[in-house]
């Protein structure tokens, strides 16, 4: 599974991150690479994040990878929902795709893609740094923790589609 992330659309809707791209759009850039480069070294799946190639310094390739993320810049008056939408398009059942914009999160499902909300994504970002930095938590402190398997509620059983995206954001 590729994760594939629309990233001004994930900056922007993140407290912190947001408050850096307003003070320096490469600081909000960085910050995420670095975030995503933490979140790859607890779950191990290939990254992607594209932003707009209109706010893509002149510089840079339109393509780059640093700190293990992919990064790609969308064609000069094109939007990176474009991108997003032509690897949705293609790659189908293998990509999950993290953005907040409806129009991007219903083509991507349509297509067979995995979607998950940018602030969904950016708390499992977070809770992955905080074990990256105080290491895996116990296992086991002593209390017997059993299951109820009582079953409760209705029996319905959820469309495959929907029990497949259920399984692959559980991944993350």
């Amino acid at each position: 599974m590729q994760i594939v992330i629309d990233g001004y659309n994930l900056i922007r809707q993140s407290a912190w991150l947001s408050e850096l791209d307003h003070m320096d759009l490469q600081a909000g850039r960085d910050a995420l690479v670095d975030a995503l480069a933490a979140y790859k070294k607890m779950k191990p799946f290939p990254i992607t994040v594209v932003f707009d190639g209109a706010d893509a310094p002149a510089d840079l390739p339109r393509r780059d990878r640093r700190k293990g993320i992919e990064v790609r810049y969308s064609r000069s008056g094109e939007l990176a929902d474009n991108v997003i939408k032509r690897m949705a398009a293609r790659m189908r059942e293998k990509l999950m795709v993290v953005s907040s914009d409806g129009d991007v999160k219903t083509y991507a499902a349509a297509r067979g893609a995995a979607v998950i909300d940018a602030v969904d994504f950016e708390k499992r970002m977070a809770m992955a740094r905080m074990v990256d930095m105080k290491g895996a938590p116990e296992e086991d402190d002593g209390q017997d923790r059993r299951l109820d398997t009582k079953k409760t509620g209705p029996s319905r059983r959820l469309p495959k589609q929907q029990r497949r995206m259920r399984r692959k954001i559980a991944k993350l």
